[in-house]
């Protein structure tokens, strides 16, 4: 993760998602407008309004569970695209009814970029969900995303009131997902055709940044290894994130190559590191529908002298959606190399325990809203260790992600978690950075 959302522990949360409330959201606002950086400039806050196209369709069609998961799932959808893409500001993700959330961000950030931002989200939101029903086809859901940019004079009630009346808008003219309060959509800077170009000539010219999250052991807090994340900085959208990163690379059919390129340029930098450190690197959807994958990977891998048994590639559960038997092969494959393959993302969506059961799965990393409200919550902690229990049953290590505080670390060290990475420690750093991390 790359950003630190703003922090709930004394705030009140939406039961079903985990995110902050109503209440919560209305009384960061008030909260953000008051902590201006000067008196003489407000503070820059800016809000976009999501809004879930068919969520009643799916509670007929499939029933409540499935419309409560979908809505859990978007939830996480929000808060990793947030953490992802809103790095080092505020930023606070609500639901504020059945299905609409809302997403605050305290940053400077120009109007096409926030607007962007909200063509990515609705992408990333729009992607399949999976049904926890055995054998059960995977949900699609329509976001529509009003934003605004809040002014100083206008308080929660009014910039709820804005936002909602451009998604009554919206939904009269069955025509843009995306629009602003004002009625004017920007003209975005570079079309998403044009960034498709744009990020083929940024992989040729090696402009797509690496980044390593440090993972520490809870026992002594040394660095036992680092997550290898992608960012890239386009000269007129800004910052781009990994997921959207991703997002682009898969409109331009280009995804394999991206994963490549991000590969490739982790292990030249990890060949340099300790003996003792392992480097984990994501693989996606299009890696494994490659049958030679775990072949052409292993050779990457020889090729720049990094060995293959401190490696660990981890998946998500959108990974496993389409073919689950061709996915369990290549996994298998992988295995032959002495690869470990951690299942990324573990608590988030519906947690499908039969992965663990079919798959040569080594590792679970749980997913930051595992975390969120366990020094609170009694549910939530016991939720946790029932988790906890079943890794330990099934002979499987446990990373725990986005610890940001002590009380968290001690709690996860407590109840005999191995492994973490947060901001407690260290957000994302450059690769040098990291080499310093370790001797130091």
């Amino acid at each position: 993760m790359a950003s630190v959302p703003t922090e709930m522990a004394h705030g009140s949360r939406d039961g079903l998602t985990g995110l902050a409330d109503l209440a919560h959201a209305r009384a960061m606002i008030v909260r953000w407008q008051n902590d201006r950086p000067t008196k003489a400039a407000p503070s820059p806050i800016h809000a976009m309004m999501i809004s879930l196209g068919r969520i009643d369709t799916v509670n007929v069609a499939f029933g409540e569970s499935a419309g409560d998961g979908a809505l859990v799932e978007v939830a996480q959808r929000i808060k990793h695209f947030a953490a992802d893409e809103l790095e080092s500001s505020d930023w606070l993700a609500a639901r504020v009814s059945g299905g609409a959330f809302l997403l605050l961000a305290r940053q400077e950030c120009s109007r096409e970029r926030w607007q962007w931002l909200a063509e990515a989200l609705a992408d990333a939101i729009a992607m399949p969900i999976a049904n926890p029903e055995e054998g059960g086809a995977s949900l699609r859901l329509w976001p529509r995303i009003a934003l605004m940019r809040v002014t100083e004079g206008d308080p929660p009630d009014r910039i709820l009131d804005r936002l909602s009346e451009v998604q009554a808008r919206m939904r009269e003219g069955h025509g843009r997902r995306i629009d602003w309060s004002t009625g004017e959509v920007a003209r975005l800077g570079r079309s998403y055709r044009e960034l498709e170009a744009d990020l083929l000539a940024a992989i040729d010219k090696d402009e797509i940044e690496i980044l390593f999250q440090p993972q520490y052991a809870l026992a002594d807090d040394r660095v036992i290894g680092a997550e290898a994340l992608a960012r890239w900085h386009h000269p007129t959208v800004g910052r781009i994130g990994a997921s959207s990163l991703f997002h682009i690379a898969e409109r331009a059919d280009h995804v394999a190559q991206l994963s490549r390129h991000i590969a490739q340029r982790a292990l030249e930098h990890a060949v340099h590191w300790p003996r003792h450190l392992r480097l984990s690197l994501n693989i996606t959807p299009a890696d494994l529908a490659a049958e030679s994958f775990a072949t052409e990977f292993a050779r990457l891998a020889e090729r720049t002298g990094f060995p293959l048994d401190r490696i660990t590639l981890e998946i998500i559960e959108q990974v496993l959606l389409a073919d689950l038997d061709r996915v369990g092969h290549v996994l298998d494959q992988l295995k032959v190399f002495d690869i470990r393959l951690a299942l990324d993302d573990f608590g988030a969506g519906f947690c499908n325990f039969r992965y663990l059961k079919v798959l040569p799965i080594d590792c679970i990393k749980l997913d930051r809203s595992m975390i969120d409200g366990v020094l609170e919550d009694e549910r939530d902690l016991a939720v946790f260790r029932a988790i906890l229990a079943m890794a330990r049953a099934l002979d499987l290590a446990v990373v725990v992600e986005g610890v940001e505080n002590d009380a968290q670390r001690e709690l996860v060290a407590a109840e005999g978690c191995e492994y973490y990475q947060g901001f407690l420690r260290s957000e994302p750093v450059v690769p040098q950075e990291f080499l310093s991390l370790v001797v130091s």
